[in-house]
């Protein structure tokens, strides 16, 4: 039963992906595809969360900390750069 749960749970975060991958190519705005980077980023820590769970192995949770500690810095680094222009001052 819970088999069926994670497996839900990673088609549900694999369409949200793909939604945020259409968004990302047909975005009008620079701040509208920084948002859905963002979230594509959230949606792949939870599917290897999840593949994780479903292979009932470790290092996936560690990559997943590794790819959030990533996804911070590169949102707030392309924050700077189309506040300010530079990102090291």
């Amino acid at each position: 039963m819970i088999a069926y749960a994670i497996y839900f749970a990673a088609g549900c975060f694999g369409l949200a992906f793909l939604m945020n991958l259409w968004k990302i190519a047909t975005a009008e705005g620079v701040g509208d595809r920084v948002l859905a980077l963002d979230t594509m980023v959230i949606n792949a820590i939870a599917l290897m969360i999840l593949y994780g769970l479903a292979n009932g192995t470790e290092i996936f949770f560690e990559a997943a900390m590794i790819v959030a500690m990533l996804g911070f810095v590169s949102t707030v680094a392309y924050a700077r750069f189309m506040l300010r222009g530079n990102i090291i001052e």
